[in-house]
């Protein structure tokens, strides 16, 4: 752990944050601006008992805005994850920095960041950019298991591209979680309808791999006994895109509450505000 924050530190992918506060644009003394969409709090899309759950920030109103992907952890749901106190601390503060949520329902409880979730979730997020004026980028957030669908929809082969990643207590090694216990094995070979361990070409991790360097945020834990930080987050990390990524060594069991305080939320409301930062810049030139 200790070589690994130090190839952090070297490659100087710790980020300084910037400030979250959005101010909405003043309005020309002759009236208000005609809005571009009405504010949405939690509107439901997709399937029944597997639905999503959209919310648009009232900044939204006035200006187009960029959506966050949300995917959840095992054997949860969109509702259950709108309704954390814990989590609630961290869309409260993607909400204020100007940014639409996603709360994915990601195909089912436990479906292991599969192809056949996120086809689903490629659906929803097609009727999400229907409901407000979306700017054209689109980022993940990985919550535990949430982690392969964030990075699965970071591929090439996504319905959707994907800007930057975020993952939080992440699975990203799908055949280390498939050989970890018995009872992921059994969910993983029903979400990828596999009777033996997924193939390299499925693992999602791998094929990021493959691909350019991805814009990261990772906060993970080696005190985490459900999923190793070592395989999965640290792993991962090197393939963080430079100046932009950040990890975040984290203390404690999996998904402690310290993966909710208001610094966290600070964090990660900075890294989606730093890469929006740099496509106005590339826009802009």
């Amino acid at each position: 752990m200790n070589r690994f924050l130090c190839f952090v530190r070297r490659a100087g992918v710790v980020a300084l944050l910037l400030p979250l506060a959005w101010s909405p644009p003043a309005q020309a003394s002759s009236g208000a601006a005609a809005p571009l969409a009405q504010p949405v709090n939690w509107v439901a899309l997709g399937p029944a008992r597997r639905e999503s759950l959209l919310r648009i920030p009232s900044s939204c109103t006035y200006l187009p805005c960029p959506l966050i992907v949300v995917s959840h952890p095992r054997n949860q749901t969109a509702a259950r994850v709108r309704d954390s106190a814990s989590v609630r601390v961290l869309m409260d503060a993607l909400l204020a920095a100007h940014f639409a949520i996603l709360i994915s329902g990601d195909g089912g409880p436990s479906t292991w960041g599969s192809p056949k979730a996120l086809k689903e979730v490629g659906q929803v997020h097609a009727l999400a950019l229907k409901r407000f004026s979306w700017n054209g980028r689109t980022y993940a957030l990985g919550l535990s298991m949430g982690g392969l669908l964030s990075l699965r929809s970071a591929l090439p082969t996504s319905p959707y591209r994907v800007s930057g990643v975020a993952l939080i207590d992440p699975w990203t090694d799908l055949r280390g979680a498939w050989g970890s216990a018995v009872s992921r094995r059994n969910e993983i070979n029903a979400a990828y309808g596999t009777t033996t361990a997924p193939t390299a070409s499925l693992d999602p991790m791998l094929q990021v791999f493959k691909t350019s360097y991805l814009p990261l945020f990772v906060a993970a834990s080696t005190g985490d006994k459900t999923v190793p930080a070592v395989p999965n987050g640290e792993r991962l990390y090197p393939h963080a895109s430079l100046g932009v990524s950040e990890f975040v060594p984290l203390t404690g069991p999996h998904m402690g509450g310290n993966r909710f305080s208001s610094s966290m939320a600070q964090k990660l409301a900075g890294f989606y505000k730093r890469l929006e930062g740099q496509a106005g810049r590339t826009a802009g030139k």
